[in-house]
């Protein structure tokens, strides 16, 4: 059977604010620049979700798109659009919403759905230029 990797795209609106409560004012403004801003900043997120797996030869998919867009949507971006990760996120509550940590939380999120075996990446991109990609490592 062939393999065939597929992804789903998905966007969300979130603010965050980056910082360590073990760091002073003077390094977290240092350490994170703009991103330490005390009320936060926001971000047009790119969320893409991607499997691998073997094509059905009954269904020609590797997985239903129309159920992991439902999913993907139930379960991250009702949940972060729209919200200050840092304050109305209960993922963020203790860490740090960096890039890195929203792709490691919306992996850790996905991979209790039905197709979490199938799961290949993560990549959560911030900006045009800025993403962090996770592969469950």
């Amino acid at each position: 059977m062939p393999i065939v990797y597929i992804t789903k795209r998905v966007n969300f609106n979130a603010a965050h604010r980056l910082y360590s409560k073990t760091y002073s004012d003077e390094k977290n403004e240092s350490v994170f620049g703009k991103c330490n801003n005390p009320n936060g900043h926001g971000h047009n997120y790119i969320l893409d979700v991607t499997l691998k797996g073997e094509v059905d030869p009954v269904t020609g998919m590797v997985a239903n798109l129309t159920t992991i867009k439902e999913d993907v949507n139930r379960l991250i971006v009702d949940v972060f659009d729209h919200k200050h990760l840092n304050l109305d996120v209960a993922y963020f509550a203790d860490l740090n919403p960096t890039a890195e940590n929203i792709a490691v939380v919306c992996w850790k999120i996905l991979s209790d759905t039905d197709y979490g075996h199938l799961l290949h990446k993560v990549v959560i991109h911030e900006t045009p230029t800025n993403s962090a990609e996770y592969r469950g490592e």
